[in-house]
């Protein structure tokens, strides 16, 4: 029955090629998108009959770059860009006719899984809506406002009706172990040439060319390395937080394409630790919940203006009784895969980092969210997080993250690698031991102080956990290197009430998303008020705020204040200017940070960790963490991004006790605690 829908669906397909003249102004976008449905079609038959495998990479290459060329080269001129829908259709027939084709370019990655079912509903979206402009052409020989609703229904019925497949595609990836593309190429592709690249069906350019052939002319032990510090890292995640491992048989690894030859020696060592491996593509359906930020396996940005003018094409559509409906159908699925989800242990993610971030033009356009969705956002967010410990228990699982270089970085690219594997490969001793002395510091502090430097104008109070057994408890987790590599920081959840100030950064880089002369005022813990210089309209900055720190809430708590130790790391950012692509993960340990949302140890809570000191970690919640038991919808935020004011930013850091007495620990960008001052050899090297 799939294999007769799909066959009725693409003979109607075709034949509409020879009824487009009749569509009036509606020509040019169904000659655009039926031409891309079209050639997805075509290139979809090759591959379940095996001949596109058979075609060299040559021969792949152009077939590949002509499904993305409306995306890649001509997005200016498509009906993906909502600048040229709407100035053809206005407003809201352009939106939705838009967001309709923004969908429909998911069919790209269900073909390379071939997702029979997933392309199904996407080319019968396409026909409704088809049908639906053609009906009213007859109807009023022009589409109107009428035709728009009608249209902007269509959508909704269609993330309605099909959220339940959605879901369990979604957890059918993650936990099924059906890799699909992924697991044939690690498990069987010949990696010494770059010619499997195209047979993931994500864009190729020179950045997975490049770091494919790189890692292909390096040594096997260097490969080894690279893997087993990663997947050591994920194993020692779970010791050091007391954890058992053995409860777990499932790992997710996600990379970025081109790291082959990693990943498949990293299957090997997992599997020999007794953890199957899922390969999951980073989500490409909007209406699933693509987003600019990948999780999963994903290659190279095509156009990342065209990913921020389409991650709000929800609030077309999105209310609460679809709100409530994916929630149910997220739970379904995950009851379908209850057994598969109870051994999953989490993510390891292989990170990239080099590719150029810049200001995304914020257009009028496209779909702008409004508070209603916002809430409505926010609201499932908190709601789907909780149903996943109920199936994939927090306390019981873990991650890890190790970040690498791509060619986008520059001339630079294989000496940067080489200092970054130096950088992932720092003995943890010497670390954990200088860390300790500024955690035995900040233990006995009621506050820590906070100054800027050179332009920096941040002014911050930071209160600290009070702890009633000193001699068995901390409120500072000494991090090395595990679940966050490279090895470098000491951080608390701190207390909301009496942390205030300014913080202050002129530049930084969250989310993959550049942030100019930021500005958050702290009360209580809380972000009271804030600014922004990327645009010069206040109104495009709040909005901003709202999307990419915010994420749809009014406000935030700190949820952790950390002190970076990586000066290593520092000084590989400095020698190669790489502040503009470094990843948090790396940026973090080089100064002091502060994450806005929810702690570090969200919904573990109540778990009891251990420094290796032996002391327990007690600064574990916060005011509004505290509310999880009785309102987790007051509890927690499902966000947490950190902001780091780099060492040459920072006139001074110290620790006040509560009475009065000061300890530095950082001053004119130096360690100047006693025991610390090792950590100022890269910076002094400079």
């Amino acid at each position: 029955m799939p294999e007769l829908i799909y066959d009725l669906l693409k003979n109607r397909i075709l034949k509409t090629a020879d009824e487009i003249g009749d569509c009036g102004i509606y020509c040019g976008y169904f000659k655009e998108v039926g031409g891309f449905i079209t050639d997805v079609i075509n290139l979809y038959e090759e591959l379940v009959t095996g001949r596109y495998y058979t075609l060299a990479a040559r021969d792949k290459k152009p077939l590949l770059d002509n499904l993305y060329r409306h995306v890649a080269e001509n997005y200016d001129d498509s009906f993906l860009n909502p600048d040229k829908a709407v100035s053809v259709f206005g407003t809201d027939m352009g939106r939705v006719l838009s967001a309709v084709y923004a969908e429909l370019f998911s069919a790209i990655g269900y073909a390379f899984d071939k997702d029979r079912e997933a392309l199904v509903i996407r080319l019968s979206l396409y026909l409704e809506i088809y049908g639906a402009v053609c009906m009213s052409l007859t109807e009023e020989n022009e589409a109107g406002e009428d035709t728009a609703a009608r249209l902007g229904a269509i959508l909704k019925d269609y993330a309605f009706d099909y959220s339940m497949q959605m879901a369990l595609n979604s957890a059918g990836n993650l936990y099924g172990r059906d890799n699909k593309a992924a697991g044939r190429i690690i498990a069987e592709a010949d990696l010494s040439n770059t010619d499997y690249l195209y047979d993931y069906g994500e864009y190729i350019g020179d950045n997975e060319i490049k770091v494919s052939g790189y890692l292909a002319s390096l040594s096997e032990e260097k490969i080894e390395l690279m893997a087993s510090v990663y997947v050591n890292g994920y194993i020692k995640g779970f010791e050091v937080t007391g954890k058992d491992v053995t409860l777990k048989n499932l790992v997710e690894i996600r990379y970025f394409i081109g790291f082959e030859r990693v990943v498949r020696k990293a299957v090997k060592l997992f599997k020999e630790a007794g953890l199957d491996v899922s390969l999951r593509r980073s989500e490409v359906s909007f209406v699933a919940g693509r987003k600019l930020n990948k999780t999963g396996y994903y290659s190279t940005v095509v156009n990342r203006q065209f990913e921020a003018d389409h991650e709000n094409d929800r609030a077309l559509y999105y209310d609460r009784r679809l709100m409530e409906h994916r929630l149910m159908c997220y739970r379904n699925a995950l009851e379908e895969y209850k057994t598969e989800a109870g051994g999953y242990g989490g993510p390891a993610v292989i990170e990239s980092f080099g590719e150029k971030s810049e200001v995304l033009s914020i257009k009028e356009s496209a779909v702008r969210p409004d508070e209603a969705f916002c809430r409505l956002s926010s609201e499932y967010t908190v709601k789907a997080v909780d149903i996943l410990n109920e199936y994939v228990k927090g306390e019981e699982r873990s991650f890890t993250i190790i970040a690498f270089p791509i060619p986008a970085i520059g001339d630079d690219f294989e000496a940067v690698f080489n200092e970054t594997l130096k950088l992932n490969t720092l003995g943890y001793e010497k670390y954990r031991d200088i860390q300790q002395k500024m955690i035995d510091v900040l233990d006995k502090a009621d506050h820590v102080r906070i100054l800027g430097d050179n332009g920096n104008e941040t002014d911050l109070k930071v209160k600290l956990w009070k702890l009633k057994d000193p001699d068995k408890e901390t409120s500072f987790e000494n991090c090395v290197a595990d679940v966050n590599i490279p090895v470098g920081e000491v951080f608390t959840s701190p207390v909301l009430k009496g942390t205030e100030g300014l913080l202050h950064v002129k530049k930084v880089y969250l989310n993959e998303m550049p942030f100019i002369d930021l500005k958050l005022r702290i009360k209580d813990g809380m972000i009271a008020d804030y600014s922004l210089g990327n645009y010069p309209d206040k109104k495009d900055n709040d909005e901003y705020m709202k999307k990419y720190l915010l994420f749809s809430h009014d406000s935030l708590p700190m949820g952790e204040f950390a002190i970076g130790t990586n000066t290593t790391a520092y000084a590989m950012i400095k020698r190669y200017a790489l502040w503009s692509v470094m990843p948090i993960l790396i940026a973090e340990k080089t100064g002091p940070h502060f994450a806005m949302g929810d702690t570090c140890y969200s919904h573990e809570e109540d778990m009891v960790t251990y420094n290796p000191d032996g002391k327990a970690i007690v600064a574990r919640e916060n005011s509004i963490s505290a509310a999880r038991k009785s309102d987790p919808l007051k509890a927690y935020y499902g966000c947490h991004t950190d902001i780091t004011i780099p060492y040459d930013e920072l006139k001074r850091l110290y620790a006040v006790t509560e009475s009065g007495e000061i300890s530095d620990i950082i001053k004119d960008g130096r360690f100047v605690l006693e025991g610390t001052e090792e950590l100022n050899v890269p910076l002094d090297e400079l």
